[in-house]
């Protein structure tokens, strides 16, 4: 700064602009990374809330629930959780019995989010 003039040089802003681009370069890949791992608990934690609806469904009913709409009608879940990755709830894979009871259930996003995190590791 010359003469009493408030202010920075066009150098100052650009050494200060180079630092902060290079701190982000650093930041921003643990920062995607992470954001990929929460969906990932999201959609984990929403599938055992299911199961664990199925689970109490038929430990009242002594029969499964046919579709995943009956839990909902039946009051064992508010409504579907979201699936965090493809943010749906019509997205869940139910697996059923010979009888048509459905007895787990899954998420085509799962597969996808584990080949993510195998790829980043």
């Amino acid at each position: 700064m010359r003469r009493g003039e408030k202010g920075f040089t066009l150098i100052e802003l650009l050494v200060v602009m180079a630092i902060i681009a290079t701190l982000m370069t650093l930041v921003a890949p643990r920062f995607f990374q992470q954001i990929d791992r929460s969906k990932r608990v999201v959609l984990e934690h929403n599938l055992n809330v299911i199961r664990s609806a199925i689970d109490h469904y038929r430990r009242d009913r002594i029969t499964g629930p046919y579709s995943l709409d009956e839990l909902v009608e039946a009051g064992y879940l508010r409504q579907m959780p979201l699936d965090p990755v493809t943010n749906s709830r019509d997205n869940w894979q139910a697996r059923t019995d010979e009888t048509g009871q459905i007895i787990d259930v899954d998420s085509p996003s799962l597969a996808r989010q584990e080949q993510i995190h195998d790829e980043a590791f």
